[in-house]
C-alpha cells in the first residue's frame, strides 16, 4: 500500500509565495500581519517537509534554489485556484462580475444602470469592458454579453436585443452638405465604418442589392463609440445597430436619415457562466436584464 500523502501547510506554502514575491521577509510579514520570525519558522517548516533549501538568504533579500522555483510554480497555482473555487461556491457579497464590449457597455448599459441600482441598492455589479471585435466569454467572469451573428437553439444565450442596422447622421450638416434624402443619394458623402473589416456597410450594401458609390471616402473605426461620434460630429454617415444610436437619437445629436432598418438574423446575447449559478445575485441580475426594453 501506497504511503498516506500528507501535503505540506498551505499557510506555510502562502508564506513562501509572499517571501518569495517580495525577495525579502520584512515586506512579506507586513502583507500577511504576521511577525519576521513568524513567517520565517514558516518557511523552515516548508523546506524541513521538502528536505531541501528552498530560499538563498542573505542580509538584505532572499533569492530562489532550483527547488524553490518549482515549489514557487506549483504553490501560485495551487492557491490561484484555491482562490478562484472559493469565488465559485462562497461567493459572499462579492458583486457579480459583468464581461461587454465598451460600446455596448456606453450606449447601452450605462444608461440601465440607474434603473437596476433603483431596483437593487444592495446589489452590485463589477463590469468589466473589452475593446477587442469579440467579447471572449472565457476566464472570470460571471456574466457576458455576446453579439452572435446567429443565435444558437441551446438554452445558454438569453437574447437581449436584435440587431437592427440603419444608416445615421447628423441633423443638419453632413461634410458640408444636406443629409441624403435616399440611399440612392449615398455617392460622394463619407461613409463612417465601426470596424475594421467595415462588415456593417458591406452587410447593409448587399442587402439593397447596391454596390458602394466609386466616389465615396471611407472613414474607419475599430468601435461604434467613435463612429457615432463621429456621425455626430458631421464627418459622413455611419452603419450602426439602431438601440446602440438610439440615445443620441433621442438628443437629436443623430438622425436616420432613410430606411428602413435592415434586420440582419444577429443579435446581443447574455450568456452566463455555469459557475454563476450559486451567486446568490444571479437571479435578480438576469430577471434585471430580461425586463430592459
Amino acid at each position: 500500500m501506497d504511503k498516506f500523502f500528507r501535503p505540506p501547510s498551505l499557510q506555510a506554502l502562502q508564506a513562501f509565495v509572499e517571501v518569495a514575491t517580495a525577495s525579502n521577509f520584512t515586506e512579506a510579514a507586513a502583507r500577511l500581519c504576521l511577525t519576521q520570525s513568524a513567517v520565517s519558522r514558516k518557511i523552515q517548516q516548508l523546506e524541513s517537509h521538502y528536505g531541501v533549501a528552498l530560499l538563498i538568504r542573505s542580509s538584505r533579500s532572499v533569492s530562489l534554489t532550483v527547488e524553490g522555483k518549482e515549489v514557487l510554480e506549483t504553490a501560485r497555482k495551487m492557491l490561484d485556484d484555491l482562490q478562484a473555487l472559493e469565488k465559485r461556491l462562497a461567493p459572499r457579497d462579492s458583486p457579480f462580475r459583468l464581461r461587454v464590449h465598451v460600446s455596448l457597455a456606453v450606449r447601452w448599459l450605462l444608461p440601465r444602470l440607474t434603473d437596476f441600482y433603483a431596483r437593487y441598492p444592495d446589489l452590485a455589479l463589477s463590469i468589466e469592458t473589452v475593446a477587442t471585435e469579440r467579447v471572449d466569454p472565457s476566464g472570470e467572469c460571471d456574466a457576458c454579453i455576446l453579439y452572435l451573428p446567429a443565435v444558437p437553439d441551446d438554452g445558454t444565450h438569453h437574447v437581449l436585443f436584435e440587431e437592427f442596422l440603419v444608416p445615421v447622421c447628423a441633423p443638419t450638416s453632413v461634410n458640408g452638405k444636406p443629409p441624403p434624402s435616399s440611399r440612392e443619394a449615398l455617392g460622394g458623402y463619407p461613409l463612417i465604418h465601426a470596424s475594421t473589416g467595415q462588415l456593417e456597410w458591406a452587410t447593409w450594401f448587399k442587402a439593397q442589392s447596391l454596390e458602394p458609390a466609386k466616389d465615396c471616402k471611407h472613414i474607419t473605426f475599430n468601435l461604434d463609440e467613435l463612429a457615432l461620434d463621429a456621425a455626430a460630429r458631421g464627418l459622413g454617415i455611419a452603419m450602426t445597430d439602431q438601440t446602440l444610436a438610439q440615445e443620441h437619437i433621442h438628443r437629436g445629436e443623430l438622425i436616420i436619415p432613410f430606411g428602413p432598418a435592415l434586420r440582419t438574423g444577429g443579435a446581443y446575447t447574455l450568456y452566463l457562466q455555469p459557475s454563476s449559478a450559486l451567486h446568490p445575485t444571479r437571479q435578480a441580475v438576469l430577471d434585471w436584464f430580461f425586463q430592459q426594453p
